[in-house]
């Protein structure tokens, strides 16, 4: 998976992604990492890469012509090395849902189409408009809330991608038993002491017996769900069966 990000702080973006899981990942060269700075595009002395919005506001807006040059090396550089196509996706409060749906399916893409990736970190009040127009494939949004830049988001949703690589994750069950996986969100999760301020771990989950933990945790799954998302309950549906756990669960 190649995946190159545009960004005006490329320190920023190159040393968080060198650790953990990811950075990992990238020395196993399970994928590979490029950043483009637009400010590398002009040609000024002071290297402008934005100016005032049309119609006054407050902030700046960053210019279309640097971020259409890069955009346009980077394409360049994903086909010099094999890529058959590349998809542009930038980050902003302004874009759809990142979901556990959508990520696997830009993995899917970038590895059964070889497609590189390029994400664009947007910054001050934002991109021209005639960049999202007619460069950009897709705009996603990582909540309901904003930061100072793309740069943040875009980190996390490589991270989600970059994790679902064979052979990223030490255990491969990791990643099936995320939260989001199957609809719900992840069950609670245990380790040692058993017994932790007063409070010790559910008898089921010392009891060895893998197919009553794995109804727990499902059952633990579905209430917290419908506790905290009932949104993706609403959306995933419930089996009989599962109505059925809820239930008992609920009772005890």
């Amino acid at each position: 998976m190649r995946i190159d990000v545009i960004t005006l702080f490329p320190e920023m973006v190159a040393h968080a992604l060198r650790f953990g899981i990811v950075g990992r990942a990238l020395d196993n060269a399970l994928w590979s990492l490029h950043i483009w700075n637009p400010r590398d595009f002009v040609s000024d002395t002071h290297r402008t890469v934005d100016d005032r919005p049309y119609g006054g506001g407050p902030g700046m807006v960053m210019l279309a012509a640097p971020l259409k040059a890069t955009l346009i090396a980077a394409r360049t550089a994903q086909q010099e090395n094999g890529c058959q196509d590349s998809h542009v996706i930038y980050l902003s409060p302004t874009g759809a849902p990142t979901t556990h749906t959508r990520i696997a399916a830009l993995a899917q893409k970038a590895a059964q189409h070889q497609t590189g990736l390029i994400f664009l970190a947007g910054r001050y009040e934002g991109i021209d408009e005639r960049i999202l127009l007619h460069e950009v494939d897709e705009e996603l949004a990582v909540g309901d809330f904003v930061v100072s830049g793309g740069e943040l988001p875009v980190l996390m949703v490589i991270d989600a991608l970059v994790r679902r690589l064979p052979g990223a994750l030490n255990d491969t069950e990791s990643a099936e038993q995320d939260s989001f996986v199957d609809g719900l969100l992840d069950c609670p999760h245990y380790t040692r002491p058993p017994k932790f301020d007063g409070i010790a771990v559910p008898d089921v989950l010392l009891s060895g017996d893998h197919a009553k933990i794995a109804r727990w945790r499902l059952a633990q799954s579905l209430l917290r769900t419908q506790a905290r998302r009932p949104d993706l309950l609403a959306a995933r549906g419930l089996s009989e069966e599962e109505k059925k756990l809820m239930e008992e669960f609920r009772q005890r």
